[in-house]
C-alpha cells in the first residue's frame, strides 16, 4: 500500500508538485488547507503516514499512524514536539542559505552602489556620481566588516560571499568559532558587548529560543557603530521590537533591512502591517515580507531533502536534519 502523504497548509503545498514521483514506489498525496474545515480534511490528516507541515499543535487531529513529520523549512517554533506522536521522526530542512546570502548582499550593495538613484537622476540630465570629482563619490564594501550573529548554514553562506568581496568577517555564535579563511574574529554570545562595535553591517540569523529572544536590544544598538546597518533574516523577535524602532527613530544606528517580523498575516487576514509600531513611517528602514529565502532554488532544494527523508523513513534508514528522534 502506498504511503499516505499529507501536505498541510499553503507553505507546505509549495513543495508538493510531482512529489509522488520522487517517492520510491509512489505515494498517495493529499494537499490540505491551513485550517481543516471539513470532516474529510480532518480524517485525511488523522490517517496520514507522513505529514509535511509548518505547524502542529492541539488544534489539529492526532495522526496516530504518523511515522515522519517534516517541516518544509528550518524553523520549527510552531511545532509542539511534546504533542507529536512519539513514533514519528521530526525533521526540518535548509536549502535557503544561498538565496538569503544573495538577499543580504543585495541589501548591502544597494546602499553603496546607488544604481537606481543614478539612473533616475541621469534621466533628468543630472550627472550624479560622475567620476572625476571627489564630491561625487559613492561607497564600496571592500574592507568593511560584516558581523554575523549566528554562524549556521546562513552565516557560513554569507561569510563565503563576504570574503569574495574583500570584507572582514566578525562572528558571534553560541559556541566559539575559530578564526579561519572565512572568519577574522569571533565571540561567544556572552561576549556580545565586544562584538557589536566590530561591524559595519550586522546580520541576525540566530533561531528564536528563550535565550535569543530580544538578544539585540537597546543596549546593543547603543554599542554599535553610529552608521551600522542591521539586517534581520532570522526571526523577528530576536531583535527587540521597541528597541529597534527607537534606534531607527533616534538614528542611533545607520539603518535597517528587516525581512522577519513581529506580526504576520493569517489565512483570514491577508493585509496586515508587520508591527504595531509605525516602522513604515521611517525613512531609514527597508521592509520586506519574509522573502529572503523564498526562491525557486530553495523550493527545489527543500523538496529534494523532504523526498530523500521520506524514502529513508520508508526504507528504515536514518533520516537527516532530525529535530526529534522517534521513540524506541
Amino acid at each position: 500500500m502506498s504511503p499516505r502523504i499529507v501536505f498541510h497548509g499553503e507553505n507546505a503545498a509549495c513543495f508538493s508538485g510531482d512529489f509522488a514521483n520522487l517517492v520510491k514506489g509512489g505515494a498517495d498525496v493529499t494537499i490540505l488547507p491551513d485550517v481543516l474545515a471539513t470532516e474529510d480534511e480532518r480524517q485525511a490528516y488523522t490517517n496520514a503516514d507522513i505529514i509535511i507541515g509548518a505547524k502542529y499543535d492541539a488544534s489539529l487531529p492526532t495522526p496516530e499512524r504518523l511515522s515522519l513529520f517534516h517541516v518544509p523549512g528550518a524553523g520549527y517554533d510552531s511545532v509542539n514536539l511534546d504533542a507529536m506522536p512519539k513514533a514519528a521522526v521530526v525533521c526540518n530542512c535548509f536549502g535557503h542559505d544561498p538565496a538569503i546570502a544573495e538577499y543580504v548582499f543585495s541589501a548591502i550593495l544597494n546602499r553603496h552602489v546607488p544604481l537606481e538613484d543614478a539612473d533616475a537622476r541621469l534621466r533628468r540630465g543630472e550627472w550624479a556620481y560622475w567620476s572625476g570629482s571627489s564630491d561625487r563619490l559613492h561607497g564600496e564594501i571592500s574592507g568593511k566588516t560584516i558581523g554575523l550573529l549566528g554562524f549556521g548554514h546562513i552565516g557560513k553562506a554569507i561569510a563565503k560571499r563576504a570574503k569574495a568581496f574583500g570584507m572582514q568577517v566578525s562572528v558571534a555564535n553560541r559556541s566559539r568559532v575559530e578564526p579561519s579563511d572565512l572568519v577574522d574574529q569571533s565571540f561567544t554570545l556572552e561576549q556580545l558587548d565586544a562584538f557589536w562595535p566590530t561591524a559595519d553591517f550586522i546580520v541576525v540569523s540566530v533561531p528564536l529560543t528563550d535565550s535569543t529572544r530580544s538578544i539585540v536590544d537597546a543596549a546593543a544598538f547603543s554599542a554599535m557603530k553610529p552608521d551600522a546597518l542591521i539586517i534581520n533574516v532570522g526571526r523577528g523577535p530576536t531583535i527587540d521590537e521597541q528597541g529597534l524602532y527607537d534606534a531607527l527613530k533616534q538614528r542611533t544606528i545607520g539603518g535597517a533591512i528587516i525581512d522577519t517580523w513581529y506580526a504576520y498575516p493569517s489565512p483570514d487576514v491577508r493585509s496586515k502591517l508587520p508591527s504595531a509600531l509605525p516602522f513604515h513611517e521611517l525613512d531609514n528602514i527597508v521592509m520586506t515580507p519574509h522573502m529572503s529565502g523564498w526562491t525557486s532554488g530553495t523550493i527545489q532544494r527543500r523538496q529534494q531533502t523532504i523526498a530523500d527523508n521520506v524514502n529513508r523513513r520508508l526504507e528504515g534508514r536514518d533520516c537527516i536534519n532530525v529535530v526529534r528522534e522517534a521513540a524506541k
